[in-house]
């Protein structure tokens, strides 16, 4: 059974439709290649997919371990080649993970561990550089 149905709006516009939740999603093709620019484009959710992926994962594992992230969040920049063929080939990604306590050095390094392997990091051609960097955070309401 399909996961996503996606159709072509023409203008370089596509609108994809997660089927069992009816929620859409619009991109557009960027300025840089004939497009307006005014929505994602295709490669733009390339990189805000692995952005997802590494907060859910670390997510599932915070929620195993007791530890609150709430307040985390990625910042995801998105080099595209400037020689043929049209590709990623570097996604720079600063996370900054706010916990509700401070955390050891060994938790730290499981949860980056965890976000490191999402399925979406594992999933991209091993020739796209992911520099990721991580900063620990504790939350101001809960500084221990």
């Amino acid at each position: 059974m399909p996961t996503v149905e996606t159709l072509y709006l023409g203008g370089l516009r596509t609108e994809a439709t997660h089927l069992k939740s009816g929620i859409k999603i619009l991109t557009d093709a960027p300025v840089d290649n004939h497009g307006k620019g005014e929505a994602f484009s295709p490669t733009d959710l390339t990189t805000a997919a692995l952005g997802s992926c590494m907060l859910t994962i670390i997510g599932i594992l915070a929620g195993k371990e007791h530890i609150e992230l709430a307040g985390t969040h990625v910042s995801i920049t998105k080099t595209m080649s400037v020689e043929a063929p049209r590709r990623i080939v570097k996604i720079k990604i600063n996370a900054s993970l706010v916990s509700d306590r401070k955390l050891s050095s060994n938790e730290q390094d499981k949860l980056e561990c965890a976000a490191r392997t999402c399925p979406v990091a594992l999933s991209l051609h091993p020739d796209i550089e992911q520099l990721i960097t991580f900063e620990w955070h504790v939350a101001e309401n809960k500084r221990q």
